[in-house]
């Protein structure tokens, strides 16, 4: 062992080791308890970032942690490859997309490596390999003959720099979420898959996930969107078709005084043909994004289309108008306008000067202005003829019970959920296996045709893709009857890809099926790590998938992730990260100056997982002499071996004193690393450790007996967090099994009991004193040896005493005068 502590030697035999013994590789075994710990898979950008370190050090922490309780331990690790980014680089560098991917995944590959984690290298994926793509292009193809995906024309977020779809949850404040390009509404035909047929799974099954942080699931419940209530028809003057609206609200029927639909609803469309203003606003409605959210923000616009509905009950006109924020992807693309009762409905009507009525008054009576603000709250029902005086409920079942009779409308369930658009029209994606025929329409591409390859040496030029230029890869056969025919040149949106990756890390060798029966050893993922950021994108998308997986007979899973931790960002001056900002931190570089141990131990003891991280240089270097103390306590132990261990009943008082803080520390790591994740307390409290071994003096065989065990301690305590050094450290305590195959250590009850307790004295709920009592003492002892204190006693002096409260568990005395 050398004198002094060298981090690129030590983690290189380390890592070493691990590599040669194969201590992270894994096979199904029935008989042990499975432990499936997962951190959501990184896009090969080219190198790390801080927020990576983070979160990967947090899940190898546990699956570290896991193994020493014994757990049949499974950690991969793979690659989410396709994207924009990869196009981007190609054009900067005129080099191909797969050319820079490949590249970025072996430098990162190895910068992963070199931080020690435990990964299961032999189940990597990547998910631009065809072997990879070819089974979602297989489950696509069974899910078109299922009807479970189509086609047709949509209104979708077009982003003009990118220049593809992008979905709602895609859209952040109105921009692009990779370009942040102001986002466009095009017209154009989009493949998608029918999310909203497990609506309502998706939404009970969230109840089932306790192991789960609740601002996710309250997020995605609230995109889910489950609202009751009644679909009814107005019908149109000189129309044949009625118009058909959903309303939550029923109770404010008789509030309606004009009606808006969407730019692309056939009646404004027909007024358009007449009326070139309204075409112009239609035009404008077009290069306004399809998100809802930022149809909420943005400035209400309409026009009146000329034409009125008729009201179902009052059979008065109702004039139509068409407005920018109503969607026609989105119910029916018509809705019923209530502005005394709605504040979106309230703006446009003050903006345009539209009747704005009462129906609804507040339940206690008081008196409100729906022409100052609009009421929105729930009440009791006025001005509206045979509805007066009815509360919400009440008004809800009667106007359902009168539609539905005349079969002018129903009860019905929304979800503000639509379905997924997978359809991407960029190159460096999957595939979407569907071929064109004249004749027989889209045809799924047949198993023994999979995978359609995307070639991958191509010319990029960053303009539209180039599929569309490459008659050798859309020039196709029909399948069915034979004829000339066309494959689709759009890809699949990446959320595809990333939406059942981590069952495929069951079963990555195997070319013959999506999945085998070593996924239902594996899965669920029994611990999954990933930023909040993700809580609608992909892990909406991967709950879906589970489920298609299973409906399809792949899985027995109805959930992927059993258990979901979000960490925070990693901050630097106040801000995340960011290379626009100029205030990223290179892990290379300080792997290279201080070694993966000290920025794993930084990024542990900084900060809880689930809250932000504040960079600190001053803390990196604090971690850094924190394990060369580490490495020289070790040292001082080598150089005064152990003989023979002494029984623990004839320590002195001392001596028991560092053996119980040993086990005490024991206990409080494994509540902090196992159930709490509080790593930096955890870390805390081995360093308290590790002062009290650094202020023990005593060469006796009993002293250096307590001082080998507190080290062995620290050294297994700390080995899922900085396992380099730990491994090192371990062999030369003189340990002969390899620390990786050690068991997490046991606190002992007996060493941590106290003989003597400090007991703490209050007179009137303030500190007046502390006494020592014998850890078996009684109620009566406790209270006397308080009411002796010299200070206690100057407190009370001459008061009554009306009670005291002894609490021996808190080591509390209240005395009450």
């Amino acid at each position: 062992m050398e004198s002094r502590y060298d981090p690129e030697k030590v983690e290189a035999r380390a890592r070493a080791f691990w590599e040669r013994e194969r201590c992270f590789e894994v096979k199904e075994d029935p008989d042990r308890e499975k432990f499936y710990c997962l951190t959501m898979f990184p896009y090969p950008s080219g190198q790390l970032h801080m927020g990576h370190v983070r979160v990967f050090t947090i899940s190898d922490v546990i699956a570290r942690y896991q193994r020493m309780q014994g757990k049949h331990v499974l950690q991969p690790m793979g690659w989410d490859a396709f994207g924009m980014p990869a196009e981007n680089a190609a054009i900067q560098r005129g080099i191909p997309p797969a050319k820079w991917t490949y590249k970025n995944i072996d430098y990162m590959r190895g910068q992963l490596k070199r931080l020690g984690y435990g990964y299961d290298w032999s189940r990597e994926v990547t998910t631009c390999r065809p072997e990879y793509y070819r089974w979602e292009q297989w489950l696509f193809t069974r899910l078109f003959k299922k009807g479970m995906v189509y086609r047709k024309n949509s209104i979708v977020n077009w982003d003009p720099v990118d220049q593809t779809v992008l979905a709602n949850e895609q859209v952040i404040d109105g921009r692009g979420w990779r370009s942040d390009a102001l986002v466009e509404r095009r017209e154009i035909p989009q493949w998608f898959m029918k999310i909203t047929a497990y609506a309502e799974e998706l939404l009970n099954n969230l109840d089932r996930l306790d192991g789960w942080p609740e601002p996710v699931k309250t997020m995605q419940r609230n995109w889910i969107g489950r609202s009751e209530g009644i679909e009814l028809e107005f019908a149109v003057e000189n129309e044949d078709v009625p118009l058909s609206v959903f309303t939550t609200r029923p109770d404010t029927l008789m509030g309606v005084t004009y009606m808006a639909v969407a730019a692309e609803h056939p009646l404004a469309v027909k007024a358009a043909a007449k009326n070139p203003k309204i075409a112009a606003l239609i035009e404008e409605c077009k290069k306004t994004q399809a998100a809802e959210a930022a149809l909420e923000t943005m400035e209400k616009k309409g026009m009146p289309l000329g034409i009125s509905a008729i009201h179902p009950i009052s059979g008065d006109a109702v004039p139509l108008w068409v407005a920018n924020f109503v969607l026609m992807g989105y119910g029916t693309g018509a809705l019923m306008a209530v502005p005394g009762h709605d504040h979106r409905d309230w703006e446009f009507a003050t903006k345009y000067g539209l009747p704005i009525t009462q129906v609804v008054e507040p339940l206690d009576g008081s008196t409100i202005d729906v022409q100052i603000a609009p009421f929105i709250e729930y009440g009791r029902v006025v001005n509206s003829g045979d509805m007066d005086g009815m509360t919400y409920a009440e008004a809800f079942d009667w106007i359902a019970g009168k539609f539905e009779a005349d079969g002018r409308g129903q009860r019905r369930i929304n979800y503000r959920l639509r379905d997924w658009g997978v359809s991407r029209q960029r190159y460096w994606g999957a595939p979407i296996p569907i071929i064109y025929c004249d004749v027989c329409g889209a045809v799924p591409v047949p198993d023994d045709q999979l995978p359609v390859v995307l070639p991958e040496d191509v010319e990029f030029t960053g303009v539209g893709s180039p599929l569309k230029q490459m008659p050798e890869f859309y020039q196709a056969t029909c399948p069915e009857c034979g004829k000339a025919a066309k494959r689709e040149t759009d890809t699949f949106d990446t959320f595809v890809e990333s939406s059942w990756y981590f069952a495929r890390y069951a079963c990555p060798d195997n070319h013959a099926a999506m999945l085998d029966k070593r996924e239902s050893y594996w899965m669920p993922v029994n611990q999954y790590t990933g930023g909040i950021e993700h809580a609608i994108l992909h892990l909406l998308y991967a709950r879906f998938f589970q489920k298609l997986l299973r409906d399809e007979g792949l899985s027995a899973a109805d959930e992927p992730f059993t258990n979901l931790l979000t960490q925070g960002m990693v901050l630097k001056d106040g801000a995340k990260m960011s290379k626009n900002k100029g205030n990223t931190v290179d892990p290379q570089l300080l792997i290279d100056r201080y070694g993966a141990d000290t920025v794993r131990l930084f990024m542990m003891f900084a900060a809880p997982p689930e809250l932000a991280l504040e960079w600190s240089d001053e803390g990196v270097q604090g971690a850094f002499r924190f394990l060369k103390r580490f490495w020289t306590a070790v040292q001082g132990q080598m150089a005064n071996p152990l003989g023979e261990k002494v029984d623990p009943a004839l320590l002195d008082g001392p001596q028991k004193d560092l053996r119980r803080k040993t086990h005490q520390t024991i206990a409080k790591v494994s509540d902090d690393i196992g159930r709490r994740y509080t790593f930096n307390t955890a870390i805390a409290a081995v360093m308290e450790l590790l002062n009290a071994v650094n202020r023990f003096d005593d060469p006796s065989p009993a002293g250096r007996s307590v001082v080998a065990e507190a080290l062995d301690a620290i050294v297994l305590l700390l080995s899922p967090i900085v396992p380099h050094i730990a491994h090192e450290l371990w062999e030369s305590l003189g340990h002969r099994t390899p620390l990786v195959y050690e068991r997490w250590p046991l606190a002992d009850k007996a060493a941590m009991a106290e003989d003597v307790l400090e007991i703490v004295v209050q007179v009137n709920g303030k500190l007046r004193g502390r006494v020592l009592v014998a850890a078996d003492a009684d109620r009566e002892a406790i209270e006397q040896l308080a009411l002796a204190d010299e200070n206690v006693r100057r407190f009370v002096a001459d008061n009554t005493i009306r009670k005291v409260i002894v609490l021996p568990a808190r080591r509390l005395v209240n005395i009450v005068v």
